[in-house]
């Protein structure tokens, strides 16, 4: 008798095809299929790859649908999806930074990403945690510029304004860190560099700049409104470039201080990785603004598209600089702008990298979010970075000093368990020869280890216990 002629034995081997086939699903197509799981995880990577290559995803931010591959079974193409969770609840904004998978391209793929640290001997301290992005970490100029100078380039390669292999030179007034970052990413990207930098900067950048193949111009400190201020020179220089008859070749200036690439950059991809990072718990963000890009492109993320709407937006200030009192008062003013003191360089301190008397683009992009602004001393700076070295082991410069200086008296006015972020902008060895010997000739480095963090820097903390 055949099985088709006996409707219960059909009935039966019907029942145990439909078994055995879902025992095969439910095993997954990786048993069944061995290469399959192997050629999905390839293709994740090589799409890692190809998003790190593109303009709008180099820095970090990529679309939210991620890994796709496709097999065959019985009946026809499947497709497999990666459908990751978005940080932070309802909101999917998180979900833009998958973690980083297989090699990157270039020196470029290495910026970004950077990790976000808790610097526990704050967190301690305060009562509150106290986060910093390591910015030191970048890979190609080892600060948050490595960012901005990828940006600028990518924008003016996109305009037409550098061209890779016609010889074209980029110039630059930065006082080092704008510059490193774009000497290391001109060289890798088939440019030359260009660097006016003012003469009383420490000498570790100019050096370096040096040994990266750039041509650097160590000028007189002037004012702004003066033709041979060195960002003025640079502006010069490139003009003088292009027009030379005697030459095909292009000079671009960067112009970090108002070109809009600059905040941009943060916007893109230091202000989704901080919200990423945080599960979208940020209470306050405290920076310092040097061309202010730093702190406008991830306010403005931060409370444009990531909406949080309570989060402080705090500006870390060094001595002699006039945004503190914009911010404070409404009026641009530093203590030696008073009648009978105004010295050559407004912005008289230890500190490089931030601190500024006029309003940059940049600066201005983001201002409306600032709420608040701590000054910080050349003396507190110095204690911080030793304090930082005696009790976390972090060696940064005067910069990094000064923002944590802020994070720690911001974080003290909001409630106890509040998370305060900070940036940690490069490594102490670049400050050597300036910040560093300052801190050697204050005798600090000879002082028993320090106990307490506010006696230590002479501040009296006050607490607020409400937002």
């Amino acid at each position: 008798m055949s099985l088709s002629s006996h409707p219960k034995a059909y009935g039966t081997a019907a029942v145990a095809v439909a078994f055995v086939a879902g025992v095969l699903v439910t095993l997954g197509f990786k048993d069944f299929y061995p290469d399959l799981e192997r050629r999905y995880q390839q293709a994740k990577k090589q799409r890692a790859i190809t998003r790190r290559r593109s303009h709008r995803n180099s820095l970090a931010v990529s679309d939210a649908d991620t890994a796709r591959r496709r097999s065959s079974f019985f009946w026809g193409p499947v497709q497999l999806e990666d459908h990751e969770e978005a940080v932070g609840g309802e909101s999917d904004l998180g979900s833009q930074l998958p973690p980083a998978a297989g090699p990157v391209v270039g020196i470029e793929g290495c910026i970004g990403n950077t990790p976000l640290v808790e610097i526990k001997s704050l967190s301690d301290a305060t009562g509150r945690t106290i986060l910093a992005k390591a910015e030191f970490l970048n890979g190609a100029g080892n600060s948050p510029k490595d960012r901005v100078a990828l940006s600028m380039i990518q924008t003016a390669e996109a305009e037409g304004l550098l061209v890779p292999g016609r010889g074209d030179t980029i110039y630059e007034g930065t006082v080092g860190s704008t510059g490193i970052s774009l000497a290391a990413l001109a060289r890798a990207k088939g440019y030359r560099a260009h660097i006016c930098m003012p003469d009383d900067q420490a000498m570790e950048k100019s050096d370096l700049l040096h040994h990266l193949g750039a041509t650097v111009e160590r000028v007189r400190v002037a004012p702004i409104t003066s033709p041979d201020h060195f960002v003025n020179l640079a502006r010069r220089r490139a003009r003088d470039h292009t027009e030379a008859a005697d030459t095909d070749s292009r000079g671009f200036f960067a112009d970090q201080f108002e070109s809009g690439a600059n905040w941009l950059a943060h916007f893109r991809s230091t202000g989704p990785e901080i919200f990423y990072q945080t599960g979208g718990r940020v209470d306050a963000f405290v920076a310092g603004a040097g061309t202010g890009g730093t702190i406008s492109g991830v306010a403005k993320y931060l409370k444009e598209e990531a909406k949080l709407e309570d989060l402080r937006v705090v500006l870390a200030d060094p001595q002699g600089s006039g945004l503190y009192n914009k911010v404070k008062y409404g009026v641009m003013y530093s203590a030696t702008e008073k009648e009978g003191t105004r010295r050559r360089q407004q912005v008289d301190t230890i500190v490089e990298g931030i601190g500024i008397n006029r309003i940059t683009h940049n600066f201005n992009a983001g201002r409306d979010y600032i709420s608040n602004a701590v000054k910080v001393s050349d003396e507190q700076a110095c204690r911080m970075a030793r304090w930082l070295v005696e009790h976390d082991g972090i060696f940064v410069g005067s910069s990094s000093s000064v923002n944590c200086v802020a994070a720690a008296v911001t974080a003290m006015s909001l409630p106890e368990g509040s998370q305060v972020v900070t940036v940690l902008c490069d490594s102490g060895t670049r400050h050597l020869s300036k910040f560093w010997k300052r801190i050697a000739e204050m005798g600090l480095e000879d002082e028993p280890k320090p106990d307490d963090l506010f006696e230590a820097l002479g501040i009296k903390p006050v607490q607020n216990a409400s937002k």
